[in-house]
């Protein structure tokens, strides 16, 4: 392994140590006991995962770090029978102004910690192009807002030769996507560093998280949860690719963390914030912002109707206060999301994202029986290939999905068994603790139930219950200080080490190989085949972009592109908006793109014919084909 690559990972089990550390703190009083039989039912129910893991069952899970998860799951019950009998007291608060400045250092450490995680992922890849055609489209969408548009106009003679996947080209050109990301997106171009925006959002993000833990759970549960984030492999692994996930982790992170310390406060200024929140994730992922927030407004809805305030009369100034403070952004969202659709499409009820889907993939769309629906609007400018990859959804395929999506995502945000264990403890113990803690694990459930109607898992097998991740890292935090404070109660004085050390196996067996644990082994960690995948679509955008500037060498010029119909994934069709790039590419279709015409429309442009398949790029002679 070479040297830096060393180096990066070491880095990492650094700050893998860290969590280890934060385990020891404990701020608040002792709570209930966690049940015998819920800690018995998750340790069975781990042991079972594991065997699967074992036998290779389960997708991205190392059957050799499931063998060592299992022997350190096996080991359990040894170190609950050590029992250390001694007299329990409650554990005393810190003075405010202590607990927060400890809780001030956590957090910037958990930020610092996220950045550096995030870079040393990908500052091996930051020089490439992106990978997705997802990517594309919001880069595209961050220069037009650059220009002060939504969209820009189409070619005036000939549309079709500048068809980019994801840009709806119908008189206007413009991203499918919602203005969020790109307004997200665009300083970061503007300065030449857009991942460092991405970066910077996985940080913020991670400090939410912590703050949300510290609001509901005080500092253990703040720093296990931020930790957890910052380190989460999935997450830093999405830091890298240009698409809206994270922006809208930086909206949900602000609209979680003040809606629950709104639930304590009731102070407009609370509300104020989340909705300023959940107004900004709305504009990067609509059905995501609506999944994640329904919990949360229902809470909100009863609140505002029935709920009493401590047996006093209900003060409806102060309700009316929180409901405008809240209402009002996400009405300045709504309102920018209809201008957009109206500067795009022309209308205020159709969204590009819809125009997109049933103009170009309509076999993608949202519902079951997608392809049986989708085949009854197939028109002239659909997508074959990509169209055609869509498979018709139906109930047991979603089941599948959902199943899958699930896995997925305990595998990504942390590691499939220390979030199985803390999902049992938590749902044991729902009725138990702080109530608000409700609508953050019903969020989870609302977001996966929002995209079960989708026939696609995801990239990755989760994206699309992407955001679930900080609020499974907030369900770890809690499991985790639950589970101690009950050990501690009972004396058990070795088992918070034991988790700790489950922790910190799970999390490192995603980042390092398992030799690393003294297992000889040829496997590579999780993280290293994600990076992978990732790699070789940049690469090749990378190889085809200096082939492009070796070869065309007269400028400003047209390159006439055939794309292979047989790779639905990569597309090198991609402009800036506005058509006015030193080299254009343009979609060549064989038998119905015309040279003459092109010569006559782009005279002052030298024209060449690319085939990436065979790896030509040809000057096109203007005078042989006249």
């Amino acid at each position: 392994m070479p040297a830096k690559l060393v180096t990066r990972r070491t880095s990492l089990v650094f700050w893998n140590s860290i969590v280890v550390i934060s385990l020891v703190q404990n701020s608040s009083p002792l709570s209930a006991r966690v049940p015998f039989v819920v800690q018995s039912l998750a340790w069975i129910l781990g042991l079972v995962a594991c065997v699967f893991g074992m036998m290779n069952e389960i997708a991205e899970w190392d059957p050799r770090l499931a063998t060592i998860q299992f022997l350190v799951l096996v080991i359990a019950p040894v170190l609950w029978m050590i029992e250390r009998r001694r007299p329990v007291r409650a554990v005393e608060d810190l003075p405010p102004v202590a607990m927060l400045r400890r809780a001030w250092f956590f957090a910037i450490l958990i930020g610092l910690t996220s950045w550096t995680t995030c870079y040393l992922l990908g500052e091996s890849m930051v020089e490439l192009p992106p990978a997705y055609h997802d990517e594309y489209s919001y880069v595209f969408q961050a220069k037009t807002l650059l220009m002060g548009r939504f969209s820009v106009p189409s070619h005036v003679t000939h549309p079709e030769l500048f068809d980019q996947m994801h840009v709806l080209n119908e008189g206007r050109m413009a991203s499918r996507y919602y203005p969020g990301t790109g307004l997200w997106l665009a300083p970061w171009i503007v300065i030449g560093h857009p991942y460092w925006g991405y970066w910077l959002a996985s940080a913020l993000a991670s400090v939410f998280v912590f703050w949300t833990g510290y609001e509901l759970g005080r500092l253990r549960v703040g720093i296990v949860s931020g930790f957890a984030c910052a380190l989460s492999p999935g997450i830093a692994m999405f830091s890298n690719l240009l698409l809206a996930h994270q922006p809208t982790l930086v909206g949900l992170g602000i609209f979680v963390w003040a809606f629950v310390k709104w639930q304590r406060t009731h102070a407009p200024r609370e509300s104020f914030f989340a909705g300023c929140g959940l107004s900004f994730a709305m504009l990067c992922r609509p059905a995501t912002a609506a999944g994640i927030g329904l919990p949360f407004g229902i809470a909100f809805l009863y609140w505002l109707l029935f709920a009493k305030d401590s047996g006093l009369p209900i003060n409806w100034r102060i309700r009316l206060r929180n409901l405008v403070a809240m209402g009002l952004p996400l009405v300045i969202g709504w309102s920018v999301m209809l201008a957009y659709h109206r500067d795009v499409t022309g209308s205020l009820k159709i969204s590009p994202y819809q125009l997109y889907t049933d103009i170009y993939t309509p076999r993608h769309v949202y519902g079951f029986n997608n392809v049986t629906r989708g085949e009854q609007k197939v028109g002239p400018k659909v997508i074959k290939s990509y169209d055609q990859w869509a498979k018709n959804l139906t109930p047991e395929l979603a089941i599948v999905n959902v199943r899958d999506r699930w896995l997925s995502s305990w595998l990504w945000t942390f590691d499939f068994l220390p979030l199985l264990i803390s999902s049992v403890i938590v749902l044991g113990m729902m009725f138990r603790y702080d109530r608000r803690w409700a609508s953050v694990a019903l969020a989870i459930v609302s977001l996966h139930a929002m995209h079960l109607p989708y026939w696609y898992t995801g990239i990755m097998g989760w994206h699309y219950v992407f955001e679930s991740a900080p609020l499974l890292c907030l369900m770890l935090g809690l499991a985790t200080d639950l589970l101690f404070r009950d050990w501690q109660i009972s004396g058990r004085w070795l088992l918070p080490g034991w988790w700790s050390v489950m922790l910190v196996v799970s999390l490192t067996g995603d980042y390092l190989p398992l030799k690393s644990f003294g297992i000889a082994s040829t496997g590579i960690p999780r993280i290293s085949n994600a990076l992978k995948s990732v790699r070789y679509p940049r690469r090749q955008y990378a190889e085809f972009n200096r082939s492009l500037k070796a070869h065309v060498t007269n400028l400003p010029a047209i390159v006439l592109i055939e794309v292979d119909p047989d790779d639905t994934h990569i597309d090198y069709v991609v402009n800036s908006p506005g058509l006015s790039d030193e080299i254009l590419r343009a979609r060549y279709r064989r038998g119905i793109t015309q040279m003459k015409e092109i010569v006559a429309t782009f005279p002052d442009r030298s024209i060449y014919y690319c085939d990436p398949k065979r790896k030509l790029i040809d000057r096109v002679d203007p005078a042989a084909i006249q």
